[in-house]
């Protein structure tokens, strides 16, 4: 990444990857493009079994080897490269590892300030923890898919359990290995993450015993926060207080709205909130979108139009803030930080299959530490 007063945020974080797919590998290239060396270990087999395009999006500066850690000589390859490493991420079905020889105990004893992280679907626990499982299946058992009308097709499990769950565990992890000098075991589970998204429909049953209702795309809480169809498109009105929505109705000429008993507060429009939406749904489509945001954001009530992706990457803001890259010779976004102003930048294309392979374990076999880059 750029120079900077204090360099890369994580430069000096060695990390093994033994994980496929979408949640690890995406954890993983978190923390490369915040500094940390990251090696990817594959198999001797097909490696990674992701497409090429979710391999070019989520592997980004990471150095690529292949092992078979089913052979004694690949898991004292790995154990070699552990006893100089901060974090090892894996996404095997929980026994795994144990059954390959790679318990955390084992990887304790070869480097006791080792950060492990596990990310499986059902977790470490539990009656599920064996079964195999997918995107869909997590988002089904959490509620999620109940909530949101349908399964969506956005992995919404996979993105947020690597981004997420891992990435918060793997950074506490590291400042506290930083302080007491022993690793600990993360158990990141992406049915985990998805109950713990219904945030706000979870504390409604929990505290208040309601079963909530599918809300589309609309918040439980808050009234109105949701789209509406405009004269050419959609938009989303996102209005957060009672102030605002006072400032919406005097822009759009119905000051007399916002006094009305049945909307003047947040609570009352939640009880009417049917009667209110049926109301504003008629004023949205008097206007185009374009009209819209341009009457509401200068005066500081929330919306924004909703973009195919086409618009997204054309979009000022979104060009503003740099959220496409070419990435040796890939389009792709970059990671979602910025450190002082600078946006960290990736230096290895993602590898191909053992691409350092030989660089690799020649060091190890010298004795030269973590072999360099």
């Amino acid at each position: 990444m750029p120079s900077s007063a204090q360099g890369a945020p994580l430069a000096g974080v060695r990390v093994i990857d033994l994980s496929r797919l979408l949640p690890g590998p995406l954890a993983t290239q978190h923390l490369a493009d915040l500094g940390a060396d990251v090696t990817k270990v594959e198999d001797l087999g097909a490696g990674d079994y992701a497409s090429p395009a979710v391999r070019a999006l989520v592997n980004r500066n990471k150095r690529g080897l292949r092992l078979d850690l089913k052979q004694p000589a690949g898991v004292q390859t790995l154990l070699r490269l552990c006893q100089r490493a901060d974090v090892l991420v894996e996404g095997f079905r929980p026994g795994v590892m144990a059954r390959l020889g790679l318990g955390t105990e084992v990887l304790w004893q070869a480097n006791p300030r080792l950060v492990v992280c596990s990310i499986s679907g059902w977790g470490q626990s539990g009656p599920l923890r064996d079964l195999p499982g997918h995107d869909l299946n997590y988002a089904a058992l959490a509620g999620v898919a109940d909530q949101m009308g349908g399964l969506s097709n956005l992995p919404l499990a996979d993105l947020l359990g690597g981004t997420q769950t891992a990435v918060m565990g793997l950074l506490a992890a590291l400042f506290d290995a930083a302080r007491t000098g022993r690793g600990r075991h993360i158990d990141a589970a992406l049915l985990d993450t998805q109950v713990a998204m219904l945030a706000n429909q979870a504390s409604n049953h929990l505290v208040g015993g309601l079963r909530p209702k599918r809300m589309g795309n609309a918040h439980l809480n808050v009234v109105p926060y949701q789209v509406f169809a405009t004269a050419d498109g959609h938009i989303v009105l996102a209005v957060g207080n009672d102030g605002q929505f006072q400032r919406f109705c005097q822009l759009n000429g119905q000051p007399e709205v916002a006094q009305d008993p049945r909307f003047a507060t947040n609570a009352a429009r939640i009880a009417n909130r049917d009667a209110l939406i049926a109301l504003l749904a008629g004023w949205m489509a008097g206007r185009t979108t374009a009209q819209w945001t341009a009457l509401l954001e200068p005066n500081a009530v929330p919306c924004a139009p909703i973009l195919e992706l086409p618009e997204v990457f054309q979009h000022p803001q979104v060009l503003a803030r740099g959220m496409k890259i070419d990435h040796h010779g890939i389009p792709t976004v970059p990671t979602p930080m910025r450190f002082d102003g600078q946006r960290p930048v990736a230096e290895l294309r993602p590898p191909q299959l053992d691409e350092h392979g030989d660089a690799l374990r020649a060091a190890l076999a010298r004795g030269e530490g973590w072999p360099q880059r």
